[in-house]
Order: structure tokens, then sequence, then C-alpha cells
């Protein structure tokens, strides 16, 4: 499965319903972001039955940055059954990010 767009609109269902869910806190001029965004396209290939990726520009989505508290970007924050499990800043590997998805899988 592709990553999905969340917006300030939607990010809270988004995460409401689904078990697990990553999202990307990101924007287009961001080197960094743009780094990550094949990394976070292969994930959700990967964990696919498993999680969620989804993808908040902040620049058009300023409230829900606010309501995360984000600092700098990129960030990515995991939230499990609705809670904030942990957050990533900056650039992370896909291993990494797989390993703390699967741990809250089963």
């Amino acid at each position: 499965m592709a990553t999905i767009k969340a917006t300030d609109d939607t990010l809270d269902q988004i995460i409401k319903n689904n078990k697990i869910v990553l999202v990307d806190f990101w924007a287009p001029w961001c080197g960094p972001c743009r780094m990550m965004a094949p990394v976070l396209d292969q994930l959700a290939d990967e964990v696919d039955k498993e999680a969620v990726i989804a993808k908040l520009n902040v620049d058009q989505n300023p409230f829900a940055s606010v309501k995360y508290r984000i600092q700098g970007i990129p960030t990515l924050k995991l939230f499990v059954n609705g809670r904030e499990a942990t957050t990533f800043v900056g650039i992370q590997p896909l291993n990494k990010l797989k390993a703390f998805i699967m741990q809250y899988a089963n």
C-alpha cells in the first residue's frame, strides 16, 4: 500500500481508525524530507498489513503541526491505538522504523 495524504481535517481520524500509524510531518522544500520519501514508500509496502504510513505537509496543515508540537522536519510520529508511542526527528533508516512498527504489530 502506498503512503496516504493526511490533512488538518483528516489526521485525527486516520490515527483513530487504524491500530498503527506512522505520520511523516514534512514539507516539499525540505531536502531531508525528500530523502525520506522513498524510504517511507518502501516501508508502506513492507508493513502494508500492519500499519498505515501517512504524510502531512506542514506548510499546508499548520493546525496539526501545532497540535502535535512539530518543531523541525522531518518529524515522524508513531501512533498505536490512537496514542503517541514514539517520535523520530531527522532522517531514519528503514530497518529502524520497521522494527518499531513490528514490535507493536503483534
